[in-house]
């Protein structure tokens, strides 16, 4: 099973202009309210608040902002701003490439309206929930950066309990490694390898797909990449997913 999808590459430059655009904050503010609402309104007791809040500081949001966003969540500070649920979409591409979007909304109705409009407008359909996720598996992802010796990752990542691990290209620059577990063993995987010394710069639940469905035709690429984009975009999107893989060549030729 690959552990990644060629979006999962796009998505990690086009986090880049996203950030300076200050989209990150937003969508990373979202994940801290919600991570703060369902469980104790503490990093140090609550896994999910600690890496979204680690994953805001990485993306350079002030301190005072991620306060504010935890406050929110904990309904301690007077905003209706925090009223956020978590919601899976599923639908289809260009070329019959299943994708699942998932979302962090305060209205279903606004968000279900826009993501139609994004999937038709571009070629694909919103389907119901349930259409596309069998052909996905919901993994914990921890992702290293820097130069790994690879029997000591090994050692580490099965005293972790994780499942396998791929090297990655985090930038042009930058190289290094994504380790896979069951999802509800990442919290014990990212400690493990935090105590073995290894830099961590996100642990995430990720949707992987069983079967990648090659793209080959440059018109389909074009609209697929598009659609993928639009999705993306959305204020309401928190992650897209979707199941295909192209050459880069192609990547290159598509991106609008």
């Amino acid at each position: 099973m690959a552990g990644h999808s060629k979006w999962a590459n796009i998505k990690r430059q086009k986090a880049r202009v996203d950030a300076v655009k200050g989209k990150t904050f937003t969508k990373i503010s979202r994940e801290i309210i919600v991570a703060a609402r369902s469980g104790v309104p503490d990093p140090d007791g609550n896994f999910q608040l600690r890496t979204a809040v680690d994953k805001a500081k990485a993306a350079g949001i002030p301190n005072e902002n991620i306060q504010r966003a935890i406050a929110k969540g904990a309904g301690t500070w007077d905003d209706a701003s925090s009223n956020y649920e978590a919601i899976r979409y599923e639908g289809y591409g260009p070329g019959g490439v299943a994708v699942i979007v998932e979302a962090l909304t305060d209205n279903r109705n606004r968000t279900a309206a826009d993501l139609r409009a994004a999937f038709s407008k571009n070629g694909g359909n919103l389907g119901e929930t349930g259409c596309v996720s069998w052909m996905f598996e919901l993994k914990g992802v921890v992702t290293l950066q820097g130069e790994i010796e690879e029997d000591e990752l090994l050692e580490a990542s099965v005293e972790g309990g994780a499942e396998f691990y791929e090297a990655t290209e985090l930038d042009e620059n930058t190289s290094g490694y994504e380790v896979f577990t069951e999802a509800t063993n990442l919290e014990t995987l990212n400690q493990t390898l935090k105590e073995r010394g290894y830099k961590i710069i996100n642990a995430e639940l990720r949707w992987i797909a069983n079967n990648n469905v090659e793209v080959t035709d440059p018109d389909q690429a074009r609209s697929l990449l598009k659609m993928m984009d639009a999705l993306d975009d959305l204020d309401d999107v928190q992650n897209v997913t979707a199941n295909f893989d192209m050459a880069n060549e192609l990547v290159e030729m598509s991106v609008v």
